[in-house]
């Protein structure tokens, strides 16, 4: 067995995350099918600021942290929102207020996009992050880190 490992600029780590908003509700949580996440630090998933959160703990640690909007998944970008056309969509689209949807991109991948109002003809679509201007609470469970030798 190998000595506790303590995350490092470029650890891989596994570990259990609830996601909160300010008002106590929740979020995301890897605890609801109890599988973990895997991450690798430095690689870009996250925020400097988030990895920063993380830098010194060790498999075993639980930690709760505050991450404002922009140190979390940012401000909203108003370039992010679309006006579309109805007629874009399918006879069989949901387009209702709150309602998420995926947009094919030319890569191939899909970007959800949010339905934020459909007035006539016109379709508003956020592709802004849906927490984008929230201040979200993590708390955190480290199960595993694997640093390189």
């Amino acid at each position: 067995m190998s000595s506790t490992q303590i995350i490092a600029s470029e650890s891989e780590v596994i570990l259990h995350f609830d996601l909160k908003l300010e008002d106590g509700s929740a979020a995301d949580s890897t605890r609801m099918n109890n599988k973990p996440a895997k991450m690798v630090m430095g690689d870009g998933s996250l925020t400097p600021n988030f990895e920063a959160c993380l830098l010194g703990l060790q498999t075993g640690d639980k930690k709760s942290f505050t991450l404002p909007p922009e140190d979390a998944f940012g401000l909203p970008n108003p370039d992010n929102i679309y006006y579309l056309e109805r007629s874009k969509f399918g006879p069989d689209s949901d387009l209702a207020e709150g309602a998420i949807m995926g947009f094919a991109q030319p890569d191939g991948s899909e970007l959800p996009g949010i339905i934020r109002s459909v007035a006539g003809d016109s379709v508003t679509v956020d592709f802004n992050h849906p927490l984008a201007g929230q201040t979200v609470i993590f708390d955190v469970e480290i199960v595993n880190v694997i640093n390189q030798d």
